[in-house]
């Protein structure tokens, strides 16, 4: 890892442009040569915008940004569900993304657990990930996440499997 100290600070408004920056960022890493080409540019230019933060912020979503030397890295936020299973008093783990330069080393779960302390007091965190994102759901199991549906899920027009996986928020599987 480059040399630096991580950081991990709640995101305000004014982070928006960062979260847009390291949201396309990661997609784009993660993505590209997997899922069409043009759909993953529609995908991030819409999905991964300033604006799109800003609304899901105002919304009261709750972000986290994981920052070496001020520069981001990755981020988690999490917000009201809109997954087809979710129940009162769920919330969902929207989106959790780390450079892949830094998987491995810790920044996630510490990503994660703003997330979850965040996210005490709901009943389930939820989330969706792509079915064949094996090393995103071995992290999820990891802490204490198990499949309850499968949905589909629109990247730039093009329609891909994403598994639902939720977890109490009340305890802790390691």
């Amino acid at each position: 890892m480059a040399e630096g100290s991580i950081t991990i600070v709640k995101a305000t408004a004014q982070d928006c442009d960062r979260l847009a920056l390291i949201g396309a960022s990661t997609f784009l890493e993660s993505f590209a040569g997997v899922i069409d080409g043009a759909a993953l540019v529609n995908h991030c230019t819409k999905e991964h915008s300033v604006q799109t933060y800003d609304r899901l912020l105002c919304a009261g979503a709750q972000a986290w940004i994981a920052q070496l030397d001020k520069a981001p890295v990755g981020y988690a936020l999490i917000c009201a569900p809109d997954l087809d299973a979710a129940e009162p008093d769920d919330i969902e783990l929207k989106r959790i993304y780390l450079l892949s330069k830094f998987h491995g080393s810790g920044i996630a779960a510490g990503l994660f657990d703003a997330a979850l302390a965040a996210a005490r007091g709901f009943k389930r965190l939820l989330l969706g990930v792509k079915a064949d994102n094996h090393r995103a759901i071995a992290f999820y199991s990891k802490h204490g996440f198990d499949q309850i549906a499968v949905r589909k899920f629109n990247v730039g027009g093009r329609i891909y499997d994403d598994l639902v996986l939720a977890r109490s928020t009340d305890t802790d599987p390691q």
